[in-house]
């Protein structure tokens, strides 16, 4: 599927992002399951600090990320939210307004700000599922974004990572239940190769579109999705990447 418009980005980014601040702001010192080494204020400044430096990027049309300057989370509670809230309304503003061929700086190939349009509502949602989730309560990751999230995890993630998934050609075939969406992963020795359409694979993953990415970045359960065929193959493409 084709990536959303920009304006669909930024209107999921500027409601997610609003809707990660009142989870966490609602007890700054909950535990985040999903993450769980922070609390939700630590949540709060990781996701602010992260719109705050690419927002620099992307403001400045920088090609070296050393150049960035983002202005720290303050100390006090009332403060961090007014800081992550100003970020990332300026993030939203920059972003809104750049074209998505701009060159810049960033880790993937992508060498352009139409990265960041896409890489900032996938890691606020997720990041707002994960502040949501501690609650107790969370809303699933809108569909459309959750397919372009899966799409981005194969094609963007994949040939980023260092680790190989050490396969010899096992498949995976990943099936979306509510809606268009299906993908054949194969395990290479050195990489992952990706085709979309239906194809049986050694195992398969069925689901909704956010539990699907929601998988793939290891926030539930496996047994939260359908599996078919070959588990241990599944288990294996799940925990291949390095997501830290």
């Amino acid at each position: 599927m084709a990536p959303l418009a920009l304006d669909r980005y930024m209107d999921l980014l500027r409601s997610d992002g609003a809707a990660l601040l009142e989870a966490a702001r609602s007890d700054l010192d909950r535990r985040v399951p999903a993450c769980p080494d922070w609390t939700e204020r630590e949540l709060l400044v990781h996701t602010g600090g992260v719109h705050r430096f690419w927002g620099d990027i992307a403001a400045r049309r920088l090609a070296d990320p050393s150049e960035s300057r983002p202005e720290p989370a303050p100390d006090d509670d009332p403060g961090i939210a007014a800081w992550y809230q100003d970020g990332l309304e300026k993030l939203v503003d920059t972003l809104s307004g750049s074209a998505p061929d701009e060159p810049v700086w960033s880790w993937s190939a992508r060498k352009e700000i139409g990265f960041i349009q896409r890489r900032m509502p996938q890691e606020t949602a997720v990041h707002r599922w994960d502040a949501q989730d501690a609650v107790g309560d969370a809303d699933p990751i809108d569909g459309q974004l959750a397919v372009d999230g899966v799409d981005e995890w194969l094609e963007v993630f994949g040939p980023a990572q260092d680790v190989t998934p050490n396969g010899a050609g096992e498949t995976i075939h990943l099936h979306r239940t509510d809606g268009e969406g299906e993908w054949l992963v194969r395990l290479q020795a050195d990489g992952i190769e990706v085709t979309r359409g239906h194809e049986k694979g050694d195992a398969a993953l069925r689901g909704n579109a956010s539990d699907l990415l929601l998988a793939l970045w290891r926030r539930i359960p496996l047994d939260r999705l359908e599996v078919l065929g070959d588990r241990a193959v599944t288990e294996r493409f799940l925990g291949w990447q390095d997501l830290d």
